[in-house]
């Protein structure tokens, strides 16, 4: 009797996500997303700019939604992957 195949498969921590990007912003958010910290670094950097700092507290829970997301979307893909296999 064969046992089924064990299929072991990456995660990344959303919970870890949210705590990198609330305390380093757009550079915590690149664990989630590298592409998505990238873009957020330079739109956090201009409303910065433009808003003397005032629109970097709309942007902050903005880059946590986004990094959450990111994590479990990851996550969702990684897991739809191993069920094909």
């Amino acid at each position: 009797m064969s046992k089924p195949p064990v299929v072991v498969i990456n995660q990344k921590s959303v919970m870890l996500a949210l705590i990198l990007t609330l305390f380093f912003g757009p550079f915590g958010m690149m664990y989630s997303t590298i592409l998505g910290g990238l873009v957020m670094l330079v739109f956090t950097s201009l409303v910065g700019v433009f808003t003397g700092g005032v629109g970097l507290f709309f942007m902050w829970p903005l880059q946590l939604l986004w990094a959450g997301m990111a994590a479990s979307n990851y996550n969702k893909r990684q897991i739809n992957a191993a069920r094909r296999i």
